[in-house]
């Protein structure tokens, strides 16, 4: 039991990796808050933990609000008392058709010998477009990092795990150059709070993944036919995106004891980069 009496904060648990760690963590004995705008899903969520015999509070929460993530936070003080693990996985993926269809764009631009050309894609972007990523992506973990330390401080122990993205790390995602911004700036904060925090015996670290094979991955692999698939899995080395489970392990080991892990943006990723 890795996590045994630890209070863990998962945020974005309705469903694919958030919700893998959020069971991971269940399974290594810690004591759960989850939290989403699904409030349905998140229910579903809440039933599998306790079904674990974990003990978890499951609230709603736009972690895009500061004020929104204050009272979550002043729920977690009445009902837990502290906090001891914070995972920022809330976010807003590019998911939207103008989004899938850029992404398949860039695969076949990838994978399929023709001329070197522009792609277009920032000089199409709405300013919506762009905006639409960084009140969760990048305010929400600001926000839900604040208060999380606020009582990790005084207690001189926490981890604080941020799930960035390889697209804040290479190029890979090119098909999505706002989502990639919104990345590349959880990358940064990171790392400049792992050292402004580390004296205080708290470890910020960030997974930064690869293709995660989550539900709604399947369900747009399914949607694009077996060569645009096989575009996909050409990238990367291991043939095949990574389970939330698989990712979740690790997620589990950054909110142990006894690591000397911290202010480092670890990339499981098949080997794309």
């Amino acid at each position: 039991m890795k996590l045994d009496k630890k209070v863990a904060v998962v945020t974005g648990a309705a469903g694919g990796f958030g919700k893998a760690i959020a069971l991971a963590y269940a399974d290594a004995g810690a004591k759960l808050v989850v939290c989403d705008i699904n409030t349905t899903a998140l229910e579903v969520t809440r039933a599998e933990i306790e079904s674990r015999s974990a003990e978890c509070l499951a609230l709603h929460c736009n972690v895009g609000s500061s004020t929104a993530v204050a009272n979550m936070f002043e729920q977690i003080d009445a009902h837990f008392g502290t906090v001891h693990v914070l995972v920022n996985n809330a976010a807003v993926i590019p998911s939207q058709p103008v989004d899938e269809q850029r992404r398949l764009q860039h695969y076949a631009y990838l994978t399929t010998p023709q001329p070197r050309h522009t792609l277009g894609f920032t000089s199409s972007m709405t300013d919506d477009d762009w905006h639409r990523f960084w009140d969760v992506n990048v305010h929400g973990v600001f926000y839900c990092t604040r208060e999380a330390l606020k009582r990790m401080e005084p207690q001189g122990d926490g981890k604080v795990i941020n799930i960035a993205s390889i697209a804040g790390l290479a190029a890979l995602s090119a098909h999505s150059p706002h989502y990639s911004a919104t990345k590349g700036a959880v990358v940064a904060f990171t790392r400049s709070v792992a050292a402004e925090v580390a004296g205080a015996n708290i470890f910020v670290n960030a997974i930064a993944p690869g293709g995660v094979h989550t539900d709604h991955f399947e369900a747009f692999l399914q949607g694009i036919g077996e060569e645009k698939r096989n575009q996909l899995f050409q990238l990367v080395p291991l043939g095949r995106l990574g389970t939330p489970e698989e990712y979740a392990s690790l997620a589990v080991y950054l909110a142990a004891d006894g690591h000397y892990i911290a202010g480092q943006i670890i990339s499981p990723n098949g080997g794309m980069f």
